[in-house]
């Protein structure tokens, strides 16, 4: 029979063998990242380095902010562009009541949405965060998001002073709500791969809802003097549509603390 002392020496030997095979071939081997574009798991970046500020900061470097910019920072210029279009076709619906302006409107709000996922996994993919990212997101959602929606509402016909107010009401909860996610964003709760565990109020995006219902009273005619509930105190100074009111609550949720939403 075999001494045991000899096998115990022998399978040391086979497993630090083994380990400097495995440890060559990934020397051999090219490193994948984790994430990818189709990937649902979203890891944290590392932050800018020393070298990224000093870029942006210093008077050295000529045309530094276009030069500093990322791919993932030019498509999320690409969500803001398309919140500002959308805008714009409100505009030409306003004056034209074509209905395919305000169509294109909503079309275009769904456009910045897609570029604002995507940004995010082009970031991932890349394995490069931005100094200006989070900055620039939250103000291109709050074109796409805010002002966009609520200049649909106006163009199909939240037109009374009062309406205004409310829709002035929800895009300045959005602007409120993207200021406070940008301070406190580092305190809150992480989980083990550093993604927040929750939203702290809804998040601005979720104001397509809103978008989606807009889509469907433009599909069914409901706009201008057809809109839903009407209008409460026609010809009075406090006029407006009941129907208005759902932007109130939208802007409610948006800075509310007490609202804590999982992230999936």
């Amino acid at each position: 029979m075999s001494d045991p002392k000899t096998l115990s020496k022998k399978n040391d030997v086979s497993v630090s063998s083994d380990a400097e095979e495995d440890s060559f071939a990934a020397s051999r081997t090219p490193s994948r990242r984790a994430s990818s574009i189709f990937s649902l798991e979203d890891p944290p970046l590392e932050p800018p380095n020393e070298s990224d500020i000093k870029k942006f900061t210093s008077d050295e470097y000529h045309f530094s902010m276009i030069r500093n910019l990322h791919l993932a920072d030019l498509i999320t210029m690409m969500n803001g562009f398309s919140g500002f279009y959308s805008i714009i076709s409100c505009l030409r619906f306003t004056l034209t009541k074509k209905p395919h302006y305000v169509q294109r409107a909503h079309f275009f709000i769904l456009l910045g949405m897609f570029f604002d996922v995507f940004d995010g996994k082009v970031a991932r993919l890349r394995n490069r965060s931005s100094l200006m990212g989070q900055e620039l997101d939250s103000l291109a959602d709050l074109v796409s998001f805010g002002v966009a929606p609520a200049s649909i509402a106006f163009a199909i016909g939240f037109q009374s002073t009062i309406d205004v107010l409310v829709l002035s009401f929800f895009v300045l909860c959005g602007l409120t709500r993207l200021a406070r996610f940008n301070v406190t964003v580092a305190q809150l709760p992480k989980d083990v791969t550093g993604k927040s565990k929750y939203f702290e109020g809804l998040p601005i995006p979720t104001s397509l809802f809103l978008v989606g219902t807009m889509a469907y009273l433009v599909n069914q005619g409901f706009i201008l003097d057809n809109i839903p509930l009407g209008i409460f105190a026609q010809s009075e100074w406090y006029e407006f549509h009941p129907a208005v009111l759902v932007f109130f609550l939208q802007g409610c949720g948006m800075i509310s603390k007490s609202l804590k939403i999982p992230k999936l």
